[in-house]
C-alpha cells in the first residue's frame, strides 16, 4: 500500500446492503455468519489511473465478478444480480468516491443470518464493496526473498481453492506471518505431495531456457485472472512457450528466473528462495519484459486488449 500519510486510509462511501453509505455506517454485528465462520467469498479488484488520459480503468473487472459468481455457487449463494450489475455497482462506487488515483476494490458476497451453527442453507445472502488507495503490494521492481512454508496448501477436498472463501485465507495467513518473521517477504506453499502450488496469495511462474512454466488449476490454486493474462501476453507479445505441470520444489532453486503474479502481487519478481539465490539475484529480464507489457496493459496504452480495461 501506499506510504503517502496524506491519502486516506479508505476512501469514503461503501456499498452496503443495497445503499452507497458513508464507511463508517457499513457495519456487520458481532453474531453475523461471516464474523463467526468465514463463510464469504470475495474478490479484489486493481483500478489503475492513467496520468496520460487523465482516466481510470478497471483491469478485468468482468471477469473478477464472474469468478464471483463461480465462488459463490460452491458456498450455496443466490443473489438476483449478475457479473454485469456488480461490474455497474463498482463503477458507481468509483464515481461516487471521485476515485482519480490507483486504488483497490474488495467486492464480498456473505451469509448475512445472525445465528451459531456453521450450515449455509436458509442463510440470507448479501453483497457489499468497498476501495481503498493502493499502491505496489510487493515490490515490483527489485524482487524479493521468499521462502517454501512449512505449512501445506489447503486442499481442493477441504476448502476448494478455485473459490475465493474467506475462511480459507487463514492458511495463507499462517503462511505469509510465518515468512515475515523469518525476514521474507512471501511464502511458496506446497501441497500435501510435496509439489509447489502458488504464493500465500497469488499465482506463481517459473522461467527455465526461455519457457514460462506456471502450475495447473489441479494443484490447489487459484485459478487466477493475471495469471491467464500473462500467459496470453507470453504468446501473443512475447512469441514465448509455456506450459502448465507439476513443479517440484527443488526446481525453484534452479529457476532461470521467478515471479508471482495476482491482482495484488501483479508480477513480482523473486529473486531467492530459502536463501538460495534465483539466476544472478536480480529480475530477469523476460520477467521485466513482461512486466513492461503488463503494466502498459492496465493502464490502457496497448488497444488490441483495451475490452479488458472498464473506463470510469
Amino acid at each position: 500500500m501506499s506510504s503517502n500519510s496524506s491519502e486516506p486510509r479508505i476512501f469514503p462511501k461503501a456499498y452496503f446492503q443495497g445503499d452507497f453509505v458513508p464507511i463508517e455506517e457499513a457495519k456487520i454485528s458481532i453474531m453475523n455468519h461471516t464474523f463467526l465462520y468465514g463463510t464469504s467469498v470475495f474478490e479484489g479488484i486493481r483500478a489503475y489511473w492513467s496520468q496520460a488520459d487523465k482516466k481510470l480503468y478497471l483491469f478485468r473487472a468482468l471477469e473478477h465478478f464472474q469468478r464471483l459468481k463461480q465462488s459463490m455457487k460452491i458456498l450455496h449463494m443466490e443473489l438476483e444480480e449478475d457479473a454485469s450489475d456488480f461490474l455497474l455497482l463498482a463503477k458507481e462506487l468509483m464515481k461516487v468516491n471521485e476515485v482519480k488515483q490507483d486504488a483497490y476494490l474488495r467486492a464480498t458476497v456473505y451469509k448475512s443470518g445472525e445465528r451459531i451453527g456453521p450450515a449455509l442453507l436458509n442463510n440470507k445472502d448479501e453483497f457489499c464493496i468497498f476501495a481503498i488507495p493502493f499502491g505496489d503490494y510487493l515490490d515490483t521492481q527489485k524482487g524479493i526473498p521468499v521462502t517454501v512454508s512449512n505449512w501445506r496448501r489447503v486442499e481442493d477436498n477441504a476448502i476448494p481453492s478455485r473459490a475465493k472463501i474467506s475462511g480459507s485465507y487463514v492458511n495463507t495467513a499462517l503462511a505469509k506471518t510465518d515468512a515475515l518473521l523469518g525476514n521474507f517477504a512471501e511464502s511458496i506453499l506446497l501441497d500435501e505431495q510435496g509439489h509447489v502450488t502458488e504464493g500465500s496469495a497469488m499465482n506463481i511462474f517459473m522461467v527455465k531456457a526461455n519457457k514460462f512454466i506456471t502450475t495447473p488449476v489441479y494443484q490447489n490454486i487459484l485459478e487466477g485472472i493475471t495469471r491467464n493474462t500473462l500467459l496470453e501476453l507470453i504468446r501473443e507479445e512475447l512469441g514465448c512457450q509455456s506450459e502448465t505441470r507439476t513443479i517440484d520444489r527443488s526446481e525453484l532453486y534452479t529457476a532461470d528466473e521467478l515471479f508471482f503474479c495476482g491482482t495484488g502481487a501483479q508480477i513480482s519478481p523473486i529473486t531467492s528462495v530459502d536463501y538460495r539465490k534465483i539466476s544472478d539475484g536480480k529480475p530477469g529480464k523476460l520477467t521485466r519484459a513482461l512486466s513492461q507489457l503488463y503494466f502498459d496493459l492496465v493502464k490502457n496504452k496497448i488497444p488490441k486488449y483495451q475490452n479488458w480495461c472498464t473506463k470510469i
